[in-house]
């Protein structure tokens, strides 16, 4: 006996939605986990896939909380000037840009290659004795008395220089020079830059941006003797 039209056309929706709705729930986008890893991906889409690639993204990963901490807050409040990083922190509370900063301290990435360098080795001798020495007739301390005798910088507020690209470490001292780069008073750095000339300068960041990080690069925990200069982010 044939089954009624309208019946017909029921069975053959039902089996339409039948056959048609796991697919369509198939394609839905999987709903992303709530993890640190997943927010800060438009951090590591920079940091940590050009980490020794670019030579103006410096290495964050392993550096002291407190300096990360500090940097994050800094961008926000328009004492540094990067657009992208403003636009990112413009409207994050201080608890999240700790948490941010908290995570990438406990990250440990492979170390980034050593650049080779073509400065002359009279320019490199200049910046490791001004880099393990400093230099008392401009006033300018070693920047191992600050940033760690195996320059991995210090817990919780002092950045390791080892790993950092010569370029980038160039633009710093151009930007705390210029006053675009900016810390709580004193300012430290920006009194540094002050005093090196630009040879100076090109001499430090050459012979840092050859050195390779030590195997362990951790910050120190503590400095090893009293800083030499008042610093209004490193208390």
């Amino acid at each position: 006996m044939p089954l009624p039209a309208r019946l017909l056309r029921l069975t053959a929706l039902a089996t339409l939605c039948a056959t048609t709705l796991p697919a369509l729930a198939g394609d839905r986008p999987a709903v992303l986990p709530d993890t640190m890893e997943q927010r800060v991906i438009a951090c590591t889409s920079c940091h940590a896939k050009n980490e020794g690639k670019d030579a103006f993204f410096p290495r964050i990963s392993g550096k002291p909380a407190g300096y990360l901490y500090n940097q994050l807050i800094n961008f926000r409040e328009g004492r540094r000037t990067y657009p992208l990083m403003t636009y990112m922190v413009d409207h994050m509370p201080d608890a999240y840009l700790k948490e941010i900063a908290d995570y990438f301290s406990m990250q440990h990435l492979k170390p980034p290659p050593v650049q080779p360098t073509t400065a002359a080795p009279a320019v490199l001798e200049r910046g490791r004795l001004l880099v393990s020495e400093g230099d008392k007739a401009i006033k300018v301390p070693a920047c191992i008395a600050c940033h760690g005798e195996r320059l991995t910088g210090v817990a919780p507020a002092i950045p390791g220089l080892s790993g950092l690209p010569r370029d980038y470490i160039n633009a710093q001292f151009g930007a705390w020079k210029n006053k675009t780069r900016r810390a709580h008073a004193p300012d430290c750095m920006a009194d540094i830059a002050a005093r090196l000339s630009v040879d100076d300068v090109a001499a430090i960041s050459s012979w840092l941006g050859q050195r390779p990080l030590p195997p362990d690069p951790a910050p120190a925990t503590s400095v090893a003797r009293p800083l030499p200069i008042n610093c209004g982010s490193a208390p």
